[in-house]
């Protein structure tokens, strides 16, 4: 017998996606990152990435105590689609590469580019909402 034992949990990764990767990807990352507690590898991407995360997302999320100022947006890659469990799309359709044995979600969400907080608010909390009932499912 081996003089150490050794334990592997493999940590679900989840793909958040949308067109932008300004607004709906990056709550749904900020929500899973906060509320898994290091237990989820996180992702998020764009089809068509914007230069900056969406003010108006950034102070929703900054009103319920996750700060996602500082994330980039970035583009969807293939490799990103391959190396997550859970891909979960946010209007991007089509765009999104699609791999046999991944699990696949179409959250149809608003867009929150151009809406007042008071929307945004809203769509984050139905976000959070969505994210929760996810973690309960992969971890």
């Amino acid at each position: 017998m081996p003089p150490h034992s050794y334990y592997y949990f493999v940590m679900p990764s989840v793909l958040f996606v949308c067109v932008h990767n300004a607004g709906r990807s990056q709550m749904a990352a900020g929500f899973m990152t906060a509320l898994s507690g290091g237990k989820v590898e996180v992702l998020s991407a764009g089809s068509a990435p914007k230069d900056s995360i969406n003010p108006i997302a950034v102070e929703a999320m900054a009103e319920v105590g996750i700060d996602i100022a500082n994330n980039q947006p970035k583009i969807l890659t293939t490799e990103a689609v391959q190396q997550s469990d859970v891909v979960i799309t946010m209007g991007c359709g089509d765009t999104c590469p699609f791999f046999p044995g991944k699990r696949y979600e179409d959250w149809v969400l608003d867009d929150p580019a151009g809406q007042s907080i008071e929307s945004v608010r809203v769509i984050r909390d139905e976000i959070k909402k969505r994210v929760e009932d996810l973690l309960k499912e992969i971890i």
